[in-house]
């Protein structure tokens, strides 16, 4: 169902910036598991922590872990893989536009509404499986 209104294009759009999206506990158990190194070193390496803030490190306007594509791709955190296909759409057409004009990989041209329809069954399929 992702699929399709969906395919990741491992352009980074997503992943630049000057922060990246803040890291559950899990998240951060389920990367360390990924990275197979202690959890101490990884933290060393690729996070930056600020107050009970944990991100991922920039480097040169991207996510550590971008290089053409994400190398923690089943590690990576939930908000990462939750992206682009966001609830917002469902309730504001201009975020599908904005979301559709920096993500190629979503398939903007079934357009709003059908898109709409599909997204919405596949969170529900999604929440029902957790």
């Amino acid at each position: 169902m992702e699929e399709d209104i969906f395919e990741c294009k491992q352009c980074g759009y997503c992943c630049q910036g000057e922060t990246t999206v803040s890291l559950t506990d899990d998240d951060l158990e389920r990367m360390v598991a990924h990275i197979g190194i202690p959890k101490e070193e990884v933290i060393e390496k690729y996070l930056r922590i600020t107050g009970n803030v944990i991100q991922m490190k920039i480097v040169d306007g991207h996510c550590i872990f971008y290089d053409q594509g994400c190398t923690i791709h089943p590690g990576k955190p939930w908000r990462c893989s939750q992206w682009p296909l966001h609830p917002s759409i469902l309730s504001d057409h201009s975020n599908f536009l904005a979301i559709s004009a920096s993500c190629p990989g979503i398939k903007a041209e079934l357009g709003y509404e059908k898109f709409s329809e599909i997204l919405s069954e596949f969170l529900k399929a999604k929440n029902n499986n957790r």
